[in-house]
């Protein structure tokens, strides 16, 4: 039987602050691996790696997928800026969370529980998930569906439009380096003129689904736009017997305190989509949004913080040792974030192991693609979050959000390597992590990070990696 194997490539800078502290072991969850004594590198991967500029630190580690065996190491445990790699971690963790490639996002419309089924309601609200794939009118997951839904429904008149945007607390997202806030509900529409606060998103969103209500016939009196109010449980009030004993409360919950009750309801196509987009171009956007997913109460706790927290314990629950690993964002343009050899390698290494297969997710990243998905190793395994990824040499024009290269599509051209890799580039950084089959057939993570000055050359830097590649696809 072949072996899978697993490699991360890192090169680390010589500055930064280092993370300080170390996340306590989940030993429920770690996967069990055996100590192990770390190989040096083999004079191939030494070759590729001659013409990295000093100042240049490098750390790498192969490991084989079945067994866990190390195969080549150095500096496997040092923290490294990771640069747009991050999103590696982002995506893995939204397809863990929405449970695979047939995972969605959903959003809909309510009304107060003792008007529901009325034709004339005090207010209409708008809830969802926080996702960036909701647009006015376009398909079926759109606010226009809403409308309509709720027209066929019996909705004639609505008296305001409510918006439920309190699932995200915006404030703690400020320092995000994209600049765009992040707000509880968002529109694909936005995509080249983001709202610059959080309250013109909600302006801008009511205003939007009072237009498609009006377009599917319901009348709406006012266009005043308010926040929906935030729903508080019902206590039952204290019983007594006539003894004065204590009773259990009454189950019945009077209908003006009861939740607020759905007219209509869509949903999105798979998330796996959606991770195409962000993965391939290197949305920088798309990743902080797909970020705030993680966020959204009640599964979160609305804070930018907490959604890295989830990201963390994703991490720790696949096994990965947390020392050294700093997350700041969800696209890797914060130069705060770290992340070591192990714990990325170990991240790829279930990804591969865990491959959430679904033809159907497949079919949906077709619509990304100008050629037909390649009938090699990642697709016949069905794996959707490989499949998410740029892939190397496809020749596709760079500034394309829709092919199938993405930022890869110009590199490694004519090597006849399957390369599926997610690169990344800041000042003096650059990064290149992913998956390779090998000349053997055996598929290869790896992951190339290098830090150095912000004068280093970045192409000098491209081209080792993909020499690096070219190399561990002979030998193994």
């Amino acid at each position: 039987m072949r072996r899978a194997l697993v490699l991360i490539l890192l090169f680390g800078g010589l500055g930064g602050a280092q993370p300080s502290g170390r996340a306590p072991a989940d030993v429920t969850l770690r996967e069990e691996v055996k100590p192990q004594p770390a190989p040096g590198l083999s004079s191939g991967v030494r070759a590729a790696l001659s013409a990295v500029p000093p100042g240049v630190r490098v750390g790498l580690l192969v490991r084989d997928a079945a067994s866990g065996q190390v195969l080549e190491a150095l500096q496997p445990d040092q923290s490294f800026i990771p640069a747009s790699t991050v999103k590696l971690v982002t995506a893995a963790a939204v397809l863990a969370e929405r449970g695979g490639a047939q995972g969605h996002w959903s959003t809909e419309l309510t009304v107060p529980a003792v008007q529901a089924g009325r034709s004339r309601v005090k207010a209409v609200t708008l809830r969802g998930s926080g996702d960036p794939t909701l647009s006015i009118r376009n398909g079926s997951y759109s606010l226009r569906s809403l409308a309509q839904q709720a027209y066929a429904r019996g909705l004639r008149e609505v008296g305001e439009v409510r918006v439920a945007d309190q699932t995200l607390d915006p404030h703690t997202w400020q320092d995000v380096a994209i600049g765009v806030p992040m707000t509880g509900l968002r529109l694909a529409d936005w995509r080249d003129g983001p709202p610059a606060v959080a309250d013109q998103a909600r302006v801008r969103l009511a205003a939007a689904l009072i237009a498609q209500l009006r377009e599917a016939g319901v009348r709406v009196t006012s266009d005043r736009v308010s926040q929906a109010a935030r729903y508080r449980p019902y206590v039952p009030p204290p019983r007594v017997d006539d003894r004065g004993r204590t009773l259990p409360p009454d189950p019945y919950v009077p209908v003006f305190r009861r939740p607020e009750q759905g007219i209509a309801s869509v949903r999105s196509t798979s998330v796996l989509g959606e991770l195409a987009r962000t993965l391939r171009p290197s949305d920088n956007l798309r990743a902080e949004e797909l970020l705030a997913t993680l966020a959204i109460r009640p599964r979160g706790n609305g804070t930018l913080r907490g959604a890295l927290a989830r990201e963390r314990d994703l991490l720790r629950r696949l096994g990965a040792d947390l020392s050294g690993v700093v997350l700041a964002d969800g696209s890797g343009l914060s130069r705060e974030n770290r992340l070591t050899p192990r714990a990325l390698a170990q991240l790829l290494k279930v990804m591969y192991d865990l491959p959430y297969p679904s033809r159907t997710g497949l079919r949906h990243i077709r619509f990304f693609a100008q050629r037909a998905l390649p009938e090699r190793l990642y697709r016949k395994r069905q794996n959707a979050f490989i499949e998410a990824l740029p892939q190397a040499g496809t020749g596709e024009d760079l500034p394309r959000h829709d092919g199938r290269g993405g930022t890869l599509a110009l590199r490694l051209q004519g090597s006849g390597l399957d390369v599926r890799a997610k690169t990344g580039t800041l000042p003096g950084v650059s990064a290149l992590a992913g998956y390779l089959t090998a000349s053997s057939g055996r598929p290869l993570v790896f992951v190339v990070l290098m830090n150095g000055p912000e004068s280093a050359p970045i192409l000098t830097l491209r081209d080792a990696q993909d020499r690096v590649v070219q190399v561990l696809a002979d030998a193994y």
